[in-house]
């Protein structure tokens, strides 16, 4: 059986945030031309300086044991086809022997980092060996 060292929900929660960072846009749009009725929607996708979404997920991150850190890079690399969920054990250990820098800088480089999340989670508990 596999023991997350991290609740589900804590997860899932994460994944909802990283989807809110990476739908957002670092691009500026200083003249949207459009009705200024609609303009608050694409400013609400834009990320601002002030937006401390990214700067929570990072510290959030940064501030896991390293086992967590190594589960969530595995979760990742399971939900992205690099690995199986059943061999978690050596895609934790995987995870750890690569680590270099930050996790949270390592995963926030990923477009699809939410989805890849997602996906693992959904095969651990379609693998049945998640212990939940």
């Amino acid at each position: 059986m596999i023991e997350l060292p991290f609740d589900t929900a804590e997860i899932e929660a994460l994944i909802l945030r990283f989807k809110s960072v990476m739908a957002r846009e670092g691009m500026d749009m200083p003249d949207l031309g459009g009705n200024a009725s609609d303009d608050e929607v694409s400013e609400m996708l834009q990320e601002t300086e002030g937006d401390l979404s990214r700067d929570e997920i990072t510290q959030e991150i940064e501030t896991m044991n390293d086992e967590q850190q190594d589960a969530l890079v595995a979760l990742f690399w399971i939900g992205r086809g690099d690995a199986e969920a059943e061999n978690w054990d050596e895609t934790c250990a995987l995870a750890r022997e690569r680590h270099a820098g930050r996790v949270s800088t390592y995963l926030l480089s990923k477009p699809l980092v939410a989805t890849h999340l997602a996906d693992g989670l959904e095969a651990l508990e379609e693998s049945g060996l998640l212990d939940e």
